[in-house]
């Protein structure tokens, strides 16, 4: 089963994304596919947060901050995987050290990849964050930030059999509701 999960920052996505993976896992491997690349010590804090929620789970880490297509050559395709989160994914592609140039083809490059991820695998939950409710106008690259996310948020979900939204610890179903209800 294909999912994805979107909602607000810290609101509890990618623990409940962990049981969702963990819950399609019986009897296969079971892999923690991580984007988030650390620029500073509060993404060094969040990742090492992370990494203590899912200790104990069997997940085998693979980082993957760029290029998400590879992520088909390190692994077993029938296994049960967790992409998380597809906000650091584009962060990472749009905005590429040391000079931090901008690439306005980081979008069409992720969602070509990660249609090949999705078409491949079985069992994947995917999570993005949900940026989009905000009535503030931001710079022009925030607001192409936010455009290209829509359009990646897009297409991983007409590709996902389930589509679900976490808001203030409550789970709403958006796509495939009968497909939920078996795992939940």
């Amino acid at each position: 089963m294909k999912i994805f999960i979107s909602g607000g920052v810290k609101n509890g996505k990618s623990t409940y994304a962990q049981r969702l993976a963990k819950a399609q896992s019986a009897d296969v491997p079971l892999y923690y596919v991580a984007t988030m690349k650390s620029t500073d010590s509060e993404d060094d804090e969040r990742i090492a947060r992370h990494r203590a929620e899912r200790d104990g789970w069997d997940f085998t880490t693979i980082e993957q901050p760029v290029d998400i297509e590879t992520v088909l050559e390190q692994c077993d395709h029938g296994g049960s995987f967790l992409l998380d989160s597809l906000t650091a994914l584009l962060a990472n592609e749009m905005f590429s050290p040391p000079a931090w140039n901008l690439n306005e083809l980081a979008a069409d490059k992720i969602t070509e990849g990660l249609s090949m991820v999705l078409s491949k695998l079985i069992n994947i939950v995917v999570v993005s964050d949900y940026i989009y409710s905000d009535a503030m106008l931001y710079d022009p690259f925030t607001e192409m930030y936010r455009k290209f996310l829509a359009q990646v948020d897009r297409m991983a979900a007409a590709m996902c059999d389930v589509v679900l939204e976490a808001a203030y610890a409550n789970i709403i179903v958006h796509k495939g509701k009968e497909i939920y209800e078996t795992l939940a």
